[in-house]
């Protein structure tokens, strides 16, 4: 959904909520890391320029390849859409780690200190992210509704699910690594929790307050292709804090 449109000459200016969110949310991390004072300034606009590229490129790819392949093949050109463009968050968050690592090698940097930080400051962009899918009346759950901020579309109310995935998976998960990485005793354990949690929020919000995407819908009885891409996620990473956590770098 657009905020607002202008229209001058040949040329329309048209940005979206979606948009607005991303833009903010790499403002917010930007300053984060600058406040922090782990890298130079001029090696942030460096990392700035990495995660930017490449959080955009994996995270429409892995969406492109995941939820809509079957579009993309019939409709080849649609990709150069840009205005239309959906992301992903599984390959949003590979983006990250490949721009990071790339840095970080150029650089010659640690990279779990850096992922660390960027993984505290990540639920601000989610929040961010839910906020514009509520005020694009997408992702929603149970129509009828008529409670607190129900959405109303088509002339039908719903319950409005990306709010819950907002608090949850914004508010909630931020309050949450903040501490974790204040009192993480070994690289990567932030990263790690940061993964954890976001795919169990998500995975609940999806598997009992939000109707699948429309054009997928369920994948295997009750799971969503959010929640089968999550729940392996969460597993992995409780493996690897358990068990690799004795044999890496301490503080």
């Amino acid at each position: 959904m657009t905020i607002f449109e202008i229209n001058i000459f040949w040329f329309t200016l048209s940005p979206t909520y979606y948009g607005l969110m991303y833009a903010l949310w790499f403002i917010a991390w930007y300053y984060y890391i600058l406040k922090k004072n782990i890298i130079k300034k001029e090696e942030l606009e460096s990392l700035f320029f990495y995660v930017f590229l490449w959080v955009v490129l994996w995270g429409r790819i892995w969406y492109i390849l995941f939820y809509d392949f079957s579009t993309y093949i019939e409709t080849p050109l649609s990709i150069l859409k840009v205005w239309e463009w959906w992301m992903s968050f599984h390959g949003w968050f590979l983006g990250v780690v490949w721009s990071v690592f790339l840095f970080a090698r150029k650089y010659n940097i640690s990279f779990w200190k850096i992922i660390d930080e960027l993984a505290v400051i990540v639920p601000v962009w989610i929040w961010l992210g839910r906020i514009g899918n509520y005020l694009n009346k997408e992702l929603l759950w149970f129509a009828q509704y008529t409670g607190a901020f129900a959405v109303e579309k088509n002339g039908i109310s719903y319950f409005p699910s990306p709010l819950l995935e907002a608090v949850l998976e914004g508010f909630v998960l931020l309050i949450l690594l903040y501490f974790i990485n204040k009192y993480k005793t070994f690289f990567w354990q932030t990263s790690a929790y940061f993964l954890i949690f976001y795919g169990s929020f998500r995975t609940i919000v999806e598997l009992f307050f939000r109707t699948p995407d429309a054009h997928i819908w369920y994948i295997m009885w009750f799971l969503t292709l959010g929640s089968l891409l999550s729940i392996p996620m969460i597993l992995v990473w409780i493996i690897l804090l358990f068990i690799l956590r004795k044999n890496v770098t301490h503080y």
